[in-house]
Parts: structure tokens; sequence; C-alpha cells
């Protein structure tokens, strides 16, 4: 694993971290530098990253707290607070 990967990877952790303690924005600051990492390095981000951040608003989602997590046909919607719909399919 590479610098970047592993900053990316750090930077997770202190995204999920800020969330847990209410610091809603710094979380936020620690998404947008996750995602300037990537692009620089030219890297994608982790699937499990991907799925914990609201491509719009950049938020780290946390279900029950900032984010909504609704099973329809097939697919997981996942809905932020600033109104912003993530699908997922998953197999039954």
């Amino acid at each position: 694993m590479d610098i970047a990967a592993e900053r990316i990877e750090r930077l997770h952790d202190l995204a999920r971290a800020a969330a847990a303690d209410g610091e809603d924005d710094r979380a936020r600051y620690y998404v947008r530098l996750a995602r300037r990492v990537a692009e620089r390095n030219r890297l994608s981000l982790p699937r499990r990253f991907r799925r914990f951040t609201c491509d719009r608003c950049d938020a780290y989602l946390r279900p029950g707290t900032n984010a909504r997590v609704r099973l329809q046909d097939g697919h997981v919607v996942i809905t932020c607070d600033c109104g912003a719909h993530a699908r997922y399919p998953y197999e039954e």
C-alpha cells in the first residue's frame, strides 16, 4: 500500500471518529481532504469510504444521526440530511 492509500485510510478513521464525537465540520474537512488526496494520486476511494460519505455535501454519514437508510426493491437507499440520495444494489 502506498503513502496516499494509507493517508486516505487514516483520514477515513479520523472522519469516523470526528462524526462519532459530533464534530460534523471536522469530519467534513477530513472527507474533503481524502477526496483531494485520491484525486491528485489518481486513486479510487475504498468502497466503505464511498458508502459512508455524501457526494453532495461531503458529510460523513451515520445512519440514524444524519442519514436515513431504507430498503427498496433490491436497493439500499441512503438519504443524507441535505436531501441527496445514494442507491446501492444488494442481493437477497
